[in-house]
């Protein structure tokens, strides 16, 4: 079965053709329907530069993506991306932020008011349609913008650093909202994160990356079993992928290894 998303040599270069600035270097790797996959690395090394290579919002300096066979040339409703800074429209309620992409694709208001709340009964905001951003808290503002993301109905989505800038048990409770999220929906998903924890917590695989240039160092796979909660925390299978996924990112050197 092709999988369904396929990076194979990607390069990207910034500046001067004669002296560029190497973001990354010879990406390759595949995703399965179904997987949920986390990007990990030092800062700098071109994680989200490589996210948004995946979404369509940058060129590739060499290399092709695929997504179920076709290429990705430019920003596509199959593709869904949630950042760490949610972009909500501060003068759009709730439900209108989350039917904006059906809005934009055409889809009638009933239809897409429909849609929309069906995924914010998804994500348990459910009472908050008709708020507006300001008036909620920065897990709920994420959780909308999943929902957003979820509306489009893509093929893949794409987190870059979403609960990054929340404090550290609202972003536990997110974690297990969006794996029951992404276990109800099988929703392929490939999240970039500094936190360790939550990769190992959350993936079925972690892609360990470079510095720049960002090669994959690392394809570890998560073999823990699911569903996960907060017990997993002290179990020495957890705790031994903790360390090996640690050991791979402060590992000198690239290349890359499963």
């Amino acid at each position: 079965m092709t999988p369904l998303l396929c990076l194979r040599h990607i390069e990207k270069a910034y500046g001067d053709p004669a002296d560029p600035l190497h973001a990354l270097h010879d990406i390759s790797f595949e995703i399965e329907r179904g997987e949920f996959v986390c990007l990990v690395g030092p800062s700098g090394g071109g994680k989200s530069t490589l996210l948004r290579i995946i979404a369509g919002l940058l060129r590739p300096s060499a290399g092709v993506i695929e997504l179920d066979g076709a290429p990705i040339t430019g920003p596509s409703p199959r593709v869904g991306i949630v950042f760490q800074n949610v972009n909500l429209m501060p003068w759009r309620t709730v439900i209108d932020n989350v039917a904006l992409p059906l809005e934009l694709t055409g889809v009638s208001r009933p239809a897409r008011y429909a849609a929309a709340q069906k995924w914010l009964d998804l994500v348990a905001l459910d009472g908050f349609e008709h708020s507006f951003p300001h008036q909620l808290s920065g897990g709920m503002q994420q959780r909308a913008a999943i929902a957003r993301a979820l509306a489009q109905e893509a093929e893949i989505l794409l987190l870059d650093e979403p609960f990054g800038a929340l404090d550290a048990l609202t972003r536990e409770h997110l974690n297990r909202e969006l794996w029951r999220i992404h276990h109800s929906q099988q929703q392929t998903t490939l999240m970039v994160t500094h936190a360790i924890g939550e990769a190992v917590f959350l993936a079925d695989r972690v892609l360990v990356l470079s510095q720049r240039p960002g090669v994959v160092k690392r394809d570890i796979p998560i073999p823990l079993p699911r569903p996960r909660d907060e017990d997993l925390f002290t179990q020495p299978a957890y705790l031994a992928l903790l360390r090996e996924v640690r050991a791979a990112i402060e590992r000198p050197g690239a290349g890359p290894r499963s």
